[in-house]
């Protein structure tokens, strides 16, 4: 028996808690237009919303699509601000009774956790599994294929069941869920822009997770959203676990690996794991971050952007570059 969540439903749509959701919702965004007509207006509108939600007459809106590239393509779709204060109110209540339930090595979208964190914990089970440097450190490295647009609902809708008795928090839950199909494929797929996906993929992985650490025993195991590695000094025994790490995917989550990203590689020859080529005793910036990172630069000669690159240059092996940027014509 799974531990369940003993929030209830009446917490999540409290004006208290609405209130208290827009104060997060609205930082950094009162400029935005849409932001400040809700806001002409906010407890009126924060009334209505409550009283839709508590007659179980909500529905939530469509969406905004528009593409960003960072670094690769991506398409956001975006929410109207009703629906943006009532995922952070969700967010707010849901966030810290699932993160207990998530293992320490999934770091995507979680308090105290990031892509530094996953890279120095990658530095430390390399340093363990090497043996310090003495012996060969394999590294299965994987990735899922269209990850957020093959999330299935009705199996995301499954395991959030597992974890909350409360009826009228499901079907607020369903609501948000059922409001985005990818690519036109009805119940599949959450939108990159919502907050709620951000916990919803990681709810969602997190049977993934389990299922490594208590079936597949790997001690040496590190989650950041799809992009996943293992570590071992045995090749033979990463080899193995592909074809059982796919049939999981495919049987449990519908889910595939990308069939370009998955490779087994030493250490020494170095992994690209999180925008880093890392090597047993130093990590350089992936090329394809160092040219983003000089375009960027000649597109924004703000202070405020190179000081951002500098301090991300201080984590790994980036001295040379950290010259070229001080003396680069921007």
């Amino acid at each position: 028996m799974k531990i369940q969540l003993t929030h209830k439903f009446e917490e999540i749509i409290s004006v208290e808690n609405l209130l208290e959701a827009w104060k997060e919702f609205v930082k950094g965004k009162k400029n935005k237009k849409d932001v400040q007509i809700f806001q002409m207006r906010l407890m009126d509108n924060i009334l209505s919303l409550h009283s839709d939600l508590i007659n179980h007459t909500y529905s939530h809106s469509g969406y905004q699509a528009f593409n960003i590239n960072d670094p690769k393509p991506r398409n956001i779709h975006k929410a109207t601000v009703r629906d943006r204060l009532l995922h952070h109110a969700i967010y707010r209540k849901l966030y810290p009774f699932f993160d207990r339930t998530f293992i320490s090595d999934s770091y995507s979208c979680r308090i105290g956790k990031g892509t530094h964190k996953a890279i120095n914990k990658f530095r430390e089970y390399a340093h363990i599994v090497s043996q310090n440097n003495t012996k060969t450190c394999w590294v299965l490295k994987c990735d899922i294929r269209k990850f957020f647009a093959n999330i299935d609902h009705q199996i995301l809708l499954d395991i959030l069941e597992e974890y909350i008795p409360d009826k009228d928090i499901m079907w607020l839950l369903e609501n948000v869920v059922e409001s985005f199909s990818a690519e036109n494929k009805s119940g599949t797929g959450l939108p990159l822009g919502n907050l709620t996906s951000q916990l919803l993929v990681n709810i969602y992985m997190n049977k993934f997770d389990q299922f490594v650490k208590h079936k597949l025993k790997a001690k040496y195991y590190i989650r950041y959203a799809d992009d996943f590695v293992f570590l071992s000094n045995d090749k033979k025994w990463l080899e193995d676990q592909i074809p059982v790490i796919q049939e999981f995917l495919q049987k449990e989550l519908r889910l595939k690996l990308h069939p370009d990203k998955v490779y087994i590689k030493t250490l020494a020859s170095g992994v690209d794991f999180l925008g880093w080529i890392n090597f047993p005793d130093h990590k350089v910036l992936r090329t394809a971050a160092e040219r983003r990172m000089f375009k960027r630069l000649k597109e924004n000669s703000m202070k405020g952007t190179l000081q951002s690159y500098l301090g991300l240059l201080k984590h790994g092996n980036g001295r040379k570059l950290e010259k070229e940027i001080m003396t680069h014509p921007i």
